[in-house]
């Protein structure tokens, strides 16, 4: 059925969850390379192949207090005390933020046991409170799934939930998990709940249309397939995945339909040839079932796997998702 990934992390901060961190970016550090980093407001992509340029800050609690004595202002009522409290905020803030762009890993070149520690650090040091929380659980769950660490992954994802509970991505995502250790009615359940929150995320739709066709739930599948193709009407893959459902439900003059136009979208969609040419032969038109099928193996010649001969007849399975 194809492998099931998590969304591309999304998770939007809010101003007031970025107001102390951003506000540390105009202060000028003497040991920084003159461009202040900036909180990603947006997608965060966790992957295994990456670098880690720099090692982590520490974060002691005690910190902010062994600033001021290095500063010389232990006694706030010191000439320069002023100073040296927003001297010393503004690089606590820093480190701060460092920690926090290491858990969110913006451009993907973390690598997951950094982006971990990343994100446990933000969390033991209680760098944002409540609901904001999420997010830094959420990019933890995604590492510890993409290291194949199970069980820390589903734990954060519930920490997550618990804190952003209509949130529709995090259900989508533990819904992945789900399916992944192959609990189906749990993965249905956290994809119908996502797709409650936000009826127009369409991988939700997918995944729960991949674990129907397994369940034998040709019509659920139809309909998610359809809503899908409702929302990205331009999207090759979708057609020829719905063209497959109709082939299971024998609609072979649909499949047809839909193979055509995944074909029209995307000329070089291999499996859409097959699939028509599967249709094609159903329907005992077996001159343009051959010249399909041919089409497909040229595109991708794993197909022809599929594709079994004896004498002047020809038997197919269909490839899965």
């Amino acid at each position: 059925m194809g492998t099931m990934r998590p969304l591309f992390l999304s998770w939007h901060l809010s101003f007031l969850l970025l107001s102390g961190i951003v506000a540390a970016a105009q202060v000028d550090h003497s040991n920084q390379s003159g461009q202040s980093p900036s909180i990603p407001p947006d997608s965060v992509t966790v992957t295994a192949k990456a670098h880690d340029p720099a090692p982590l800050p520490a974060l002691p609690p005690d910190e902010f207090t062994d600033c001021l004595k290095q500063q010389g202002a232990s006694d706030l009522r010191t000439p320069g005390a002023i100073g040296a409290m927003a001297i010393c905020e503004a690089r606590l803030d820093w480190e701060k933020r460092v920690v926090v762009e290491t858990c969110i890993n913006l451009d993907g070149k973390t690598s997951l046991p950094k982006v971990i520690q990343g994100c446990t650090e933000a969390l033991d040091r209680k760098i944002f409170q409540g609901s904001d929380r999420f997010y830094l659980f959420a990019n933890r769950a995604d590492a510890y799934f993409a290291q194949g660490d199970n069980p820390r992954a589903l734990e954060d994802y519930n920490e997550a939930v618990k804190s952003a509970p209509k949130n529709a991505k995090l259900y989508y995502n533990r819904g992945v998990l789900y399916a992944a250790q192959t609990d189906g009615q749990a993965a249905l359940r956290d994809f119908d709940t996502a797709l409650s929150i936000n009826p127009k995320l369409v991988p939700a739709l997918l995944q729960r249309a991949k674990i129907d066709l397994m369940q034998d739930n040709f019509a659920g599948a139809l309909a998610d397939y359809s809503e899908a193709i409702r929302l990205q009407p331009n999207t090759a893959v979708l057609w020829s995945d719905r063209g497959y459902v109709c082939l299971r439900l024998h609609d072979y003059q649909g499949a047809v339909k839909d193979e055509a136009e995944a074909i029209r979208l995307d000329p070089k969609l291999a499996r859409a040839y097959f699939l028509r040419g599967a249709a094609f032969g159903d329907l005992g038109d077996s001159h343009n079932a051959l010249s399909d099928l041919v089409a497909a193996v040229n595109l991708d010649p794993s197909l022809d796997r599929y594709i079994s001969s004896k004498g002047k007849t020809a038997s197919i399975s269909l490839p899965p998702l």
